[in-house]
């Protein structure tokens, strides 16, 4: 059954002690992020530590744009939604605490130990590779790499613990002309920072330029939280939403191959004005899709999914010095790049899962992630 079957035809979601979608959601997050990464190393436009070619493909670049305009909102989304019951059961000083220990300490491990460690992976000459991470680490190089997601999660974990939510849980899931407006809305305000920060400047690490969505989505995730909006997404508002991103996909690629200026980055340019609008739109339809799809998916194999969403975190942690050190040997073995791209991704899910599976054996990893 496809996505779109499973959607419309499937049965209604159920409320379970432990929701299985959001470990399938959780899972699935961390594997989209590995392939993200890998298919910028294979061609697709985007910062990367390392890419096996500078050539530009097209293709992976549409797939990685299509990406970027849901996938991290919705980890932010998830995070969110997550947040007001582990507020409401540790308080604000336990729940501050253990965001401190949750997402900053693994900050600073990446930052100051596996940051350093993919710089040298990506670059040094093989040989080279353990000598160049000692003397990164040594200079206390930090590297703040792809753990922006939980540097940003605990400055939004700590304004949510001074502000906490006040909504009801009884407040009706609003109508999709409320959400395309709050669309339209992201879209505007992403646009109006990419004059200031384009897209692809780093600030400290952090793309500033996709931000309005990543803020809009952990706030939206946590009134879901506090209302209980994703336990009973109303079926025609998603079919609507699947709607304007099915009408919407195809405008971003039909806008830059039929304009002269390209430059989507920043500026009012036809292009930069259709990229910043077309991603919360994608978003508006990929997100809810997602979830639905997951929710009437069931219990089925809940204890697989229950063991990916526990060790998913400490994969994404793991995943950047792995898929690095997965498409360097790769290269060194002249692999063709169509075959390398899924070998990349589905040795450093392996990897990257099995690692920490073993790591967390451990109670003081496990405290952790």
């Amino acid at each position: 059954m496809s996505i779109v079957e499973s959607i419309m035809n499937g049965p209604a979601p159920s409320p379970t002690p432990r929701n299985v979608w959001i470990d399938r959601l959780r899972a699935g997050l961390t594997v989209l992020v590995i392939t993200h990464h890998a298919t910028i190393t294979y061609g697709a436009s985007g910062s990367w530590f390392f890419k096996a070619t500078e050539a530009i493909s097209v293709p992976l670049t549409f797939m990685a744009a299509v990406n970027q305009a849901f996938f991290m909102g919705l980890f932010f989304m998830v995070s969110g939604y997550l947040a007001p019951a582990s507020l409401d059961r540790k308080g604000t000083v336990g729940f501050l605490t253990d965001r401190a220990i949750r997402l900053g300490l693994p900050v600073l491990v990446f930052g100051f130990l596996l940051g350093p460690m993919t710089i040298a992976a990506a670059t040094a000459p093989l040989h080279a590779i353990p000598a160049e991470t000692a003397s990164r680490i040594l200079r206390g190089v930090f590297v703040l790499g792809p753990m922006w997601f939980p540097a940003a999660l605990l400055f939004f974990s700590v304004v949510l613990g001074f502000w906490p939510p006040r909504d009801r849980a009884d407040q009706p899931v609003p109508p999709f002309g409320l959400w395309l407006t709050l669309a339209l809305l992201t879209g505007s305000a992403a646009l109006l920072i990419r004059q200031i920060i384009p897209v692809g400047t780093s600030v400290l690490g952090f793309q500033i330029g996709y931000f309005a969505s990543y803020i809009v989505l952990f706030a939206v995730g946590v009134r879901a939280g506090r209302a209980g909006w994703l336990s009973r997404l109303p079926l025609p508002a998603l079919q609507r939403a699947m709607l304007a991103g099915l009408v919407t996909l195809p405008l971003l690629p039909a806008v830059l191959l039929t304009t002269n200026d390209v430059q989507f980055e920043t500026g009012f340019s036809l292009a930069a004005i259709t990229y910043a609008l077309w991603e919360p739109l994608i978003a508006l339809s990929a997100i809810p899709s997602l979830i639905v799809w997951s929710q009437r998916c069931g219990d089925r194999a809940r204890p697989f999914w229950a063991w990916a969403a526990a060790n998913s975190y400490g994969a994404f942690i793991l995943h950047a010095p792995l898929l690095v050190a997965m498409s360097r040997g790769l290269e060194a073995l002249n692999t063709p790049h169509g075959i390398a791209l899924p070998l990349s991704v589905i040795g450093t899910v392996l990897f990257a899962f099995g690692l920490t599976a073993v790591l967390r054996r451990s109670a003081l990893v496990r405290r952790v992630v």
